[in-house]
């Protein structure tokens, strides 16, 4: 039956787990339910598998030997919506509770049964939402790679703090739209900084200093008067 449908419509699967025994038996199990499936034993390798293949679910083990699962959910959650499966051998409520806050859609101990697993796959493409954030950003000469957190300008690499990075994240996250000083300042540093605002013009003087090309006259990141700052989609240079 599967075989009937074109390859290029069945769902990608992607399986982090560095289990060979498990990847092989998701491996046969999906495949024979009409999904297509890529492989990874190693959290970094798995998140460079989730930007290059976008796949529509991701099946993740927490015990990983580089990578703690949660930090891998963390670093997905900053640039993707697809939907994210457990599969753990541990089955506390506490791990359980990390893993949901993390960002994942769903839990599954191990040893699982591979019609719920099915089922569950198939409730989370269901609510899955539609369209993901692009994992690579551009505007005029900048570039900013969320997957990979790297940022150009003009070519150039550009190194940022955490907290610039965070700030300019936020930006890519909503650009075009208008952002306020309290909802900038409530994201990047937290509800008790929704008055600080001298924090925020340091950091946008950093961000402009660092990504515009004439920082005195910015046509990246603008102000928006009494409110608060815009990321201007602009046309890419010639």
């Amino acid at each position: 039956m599967s075989d009937s449908v074109p390859h290029a419509a069945k769902p990608l699967v992607l399986v982090i787990d560095d289990e060979p025994q498990i990847r092989r038996l998701l491996t046969l199990t999906l495949e024979a339910n009409g999904y297509r499936v890529v492989t990874a034993e190693r959290g970094q390798e798995g998140l460079v598998l989730a930007a290059q293949q976008a796949p529509a679910l991701i099946l993740l083990d927490l015990g990983l030997p580089d990578l703690p699962g949660t930090e891998i959910l963390r670093r997905l959650r900053e640039w993707t919506a697809v939907p994210v499966i457990i599969l753990s051998v541990l089955d506390d409520e506490t791990g359980k509770i990390a893993a949901l806050d993390a960002g994942a859609d769903d839990y599954v101990t191990k040893p699982f049964n591979s019609g719920e697993l099915l089922a569950r796959i198939r409730v989370a493409l269901r609510h899955a939402e539609k369209k993901s954030e692009p994992p690579v950003f551009h505007t005029g000469h900048l570039v900013v790679d969320l997957a990979s957190r790297r940022v150009t300008s003009g070519g150039q690499e550009v190194s940022l703090t955490a907290t610039e990075y965070n700030l300019l994240r936020l930006f890519v996250r909503h650009a075009g739209k208008v952002l306020t000083h309290r909802q900038i300042l409530r994201e990047v540093w937290g509800p008790n900084a929704e008055t600080q605002t001298h924090y925020l013009r340091v950091y946008l003087a950093r961000l402009r200093e660092k990504l515009e090309r004439d920082p005195s006259q910015p046509e990246l990141f603008v102000t928006e008067a009494g409110v608060g700052y815009r990321l201007v989609p602009v046309p890419e240079p010639a």
